[in-house]
């Protein structure tokens, strides 16, 4: 324990963005924990419901099914009811849109672990490297002292010790968070697959009349 207060002392001017590193991962993680839980919703359950309304042509019970689900999936199905009820053509396009849109917000932040992920091993590998060249500079002035060469070393470790846990714990948040969000836009897929299904129909019900007209 000594040997960590110590090295986090001498090594302050490394030791402190690491640390920095390790706050924001703590703040992102908590940050993107609680907006996945509050828009975290039941697909299972909403898209019969939505899809009865869609099949009896009531766009404003669909509406009102999206509005009353809420978070992120609600607000990307009020907007394809919308799209449903005045560009039924241009559907795929104008949904993608709102769904991208959609998973910005979900990706917010999480670019930020990802940096650290990457960033974080290096600074406490440079941290080392320059603990090591002062080590040895002062085996040279002082003399051949093998407890101060292990001593110098171990403190050194300590760097590189620290930035590979913070990198550790951030890669594994972003992984995580990536996966979270994958399920998210899995979700918005399933979405536009129903609506597709009833723009489909409507097209093939047009079609048969066109060709009803013209025999």
């Amino acid at each position: 324990m000594e040997l960590l207060l110590n090295a986090m002392i001498e090594d302050i001017w490394i030791v402190a963005p690491i640390l920095i590193c390790s706050f924001l991962t703590i703040g992102v993680a908590i940050n993107r924990f609680n907006y996945y839980n509050r828009n975290k919703r039941d697909v299972v359950l909403f898209i019969p419901k939505i899809q009865k309304e869609l099949a009896r042509n009531n766009l404003e019970g669909a509406q009102n099914l999206s509005v009353q689900l809420g978070g992120i999936i609600g607000e990307v199905t009020e907007e394809a009811v919308r799209i449903f009820s005045e560009q039924k053509n241009g559907f795929s396009r104008s949904f993608d849109i709102a769904a991208s849109l959609a998973t910005r917000k979900l990706e917010s932040h999480l670019t930020i672990l990802g940096t650290i992920g990457g960033v974080c091993p290096f600074l406490g590998l440079f941290g080392t490297v320059v603990r090591i060249l002062y080590t040895f500079q002062d085996l040279a002035v002082q003399g051949n002292q093998s407890a101060a060469v292990a001593s110098g070393i171990a403190s050194a470790l300590i760097a590189t010790a620290l930035g590979l846990g913070v990198a550790i714990v951030a890669v594994i948040f972003y992984n995580y968070f990536q996966s979270t969000v994958k399920r998210f836009e899995d979700d918005f897929q399933l979405i536009k697959l129903l609506f597709l299904s009833f723009v489909d129909s409507e097209d093939d019900v047009t079609l048969q009349q066109q060709t009803n007209i013209a025999l």
